[in-house]
């Protein structure tokens, strides 16, 4: 045991050592803003993550999580490799104090864990940007449909709310207007915002638009289904998510709740019996 713990202290200074030397040099420049656990990880994997190519669908997930701390798809890959490197050396010490199987066992998942954690962290991103995207829309839209029937267009439009609002929606909303007035075409921006945001809900509004500037429809009309769409499919989910949340409520009170008061009442008993003497004969 006394072997055991020397060694995962021996790691554990070894690891904090390397982390303080990576971002000693980066005290006197501006914060990137990245979290420094996140570049120290990027500065560690840089050198192995240049040699290979990361994986084609790295560039859409970073898309969807808003591209975080300004991260490309070769900083990922090298957060990836330097997490599974500091997780393998972690789980050593770890593995020392377990039993033969499962230390081997943790020795093994370590690298896989820590290769894994940059892909965890993305997906958790993408899903609050999509959460907060749905709960944005609605009010967005009606925005956007006061905007265009002041006489406004599209892209200036777009422009505008997207600069009175805040949010990943709002943000892109401005960034599609500004590059239309740079010259690309509504059609290729609003493509290139269905991209960064893959949503059911994001593509059928891009589509519903792209139509409207092609036939010539009203968009006013356009904007105010989109909008009461948004909010039946906001509600609908809102409804998903409760339905679901209720049976693990359940599990909760079953295996937390309904013990936790049974001990209760029996240290109750108990404690009348003891005062009392025992059990009545």
């Amino acid at each position: 045991m006394t072997a055991a713990a020397l060694s995962f202290t021996a790691a554990f200074l070894a690891v904090t050592g390397a982390l303080g030397l990576i971002l000693a040099p980066a005290r006197g420049r501006p914060a990137s803003g990245r979290p420094r656990i996140l570049r120290a990880l990027v500065a560690l994997g840089t050198g192995a993550g240049r040699r290979g190519s990361p994986p084609r669908d790295l560039e859409r997930r970073l898309a969807a999580a808003g591209r975080p701390g300004g991260l490309g798809p070769r900083e990922v890959m090298a957060a990836k490799l330097a997490g599974a490197l500091l997780a393998g050396l972690l789980g050593v010490p770890f593995s020392a104090v377990m039993p033969c199987r499962l230390g081997a066992l943790v020795l093994a998942a370590a690298p896989a864990v820590g290769f894994l954690a940059p892909d965890l962290w993305l997906g958790g991103r993408a899903r609050e940007r999509a959460r907060a995207v749905r709960r944005e829309l609605p009010a967005l839209l009606d925005l956007l449909r006061v905007t265009v029937d002041a006489g406004a267009s599209l892209p200036a439009a777009l422009t505008e709310v997207g600069e009175r609002a805040g949010g990943p929606l709002a943000a892109e909303w401005r960034a599609c207007g500004r590059q239309v007035a740079l010259g690309v075409s509504l059609a290729e921006a609003l493509e290139g915002m269905a991209e960064r945001l893959p949503l059911p809900e994001v593509r059928a509004l891009c589509a519903a638009l792209e139509r409207a500037r092609r036939h010539g429809a009203p968009l006013g009309a356009t904007l105010s289904g989109q909008a009461r769409d948004a909010r039946l499919s906001l509600r609908r989910r809102v409804q998903e998510e409760a339905a679901r949340a209720g049976p693990k409520i359940q599990l909760v009170v079953a295996l937390l709740l309904v013990p936790s008061v049974l001990l209760m009442v029996a240290a109750a008993l108990a404690t009348a019996l003891l005062d009392s003497g025992g059990l009545p004969v």
